[in-house]
């Protein structure tokens, strides 16, 4: 059982860990990159649109990150 416990825990630390970090930063690079856009195409209703869904597609990235790495550690926990 220890053994599993420790390979376990070497896969998330090493593949799982990194990969929702890396995620979670694409989310945010999306965010910032619609809220630029928004507020530079400030004076054409198609480029505010165009940023508009990339916020709103950032912050759906975002959730959905936080909330893969809550339900990984609620599963951790409940593993041990």
């Amino acid at each position: 059982m220890q053994e599993a416990d420790a390979l376990l825990n070497k896969i998330i630390q090493s593949i799982a860990n990194p990969a929702i970090k890396l995620m979670l930063a694409i989310a945010v690079m999306v965010f910032l990159y619609g809220v630029v856009e928004f507020i530079l195409g400030a004076d054409n209703e198609e480029k505010r649109n165009v940023g508009r869904q990339h916020i709103i597609w950032g912050l759906i990235g975002l959730f959905i990150m936080v909330s893969v790495f809550g339900i990984m550690r609620i599963l951790l926990n409940l593993w041990k």
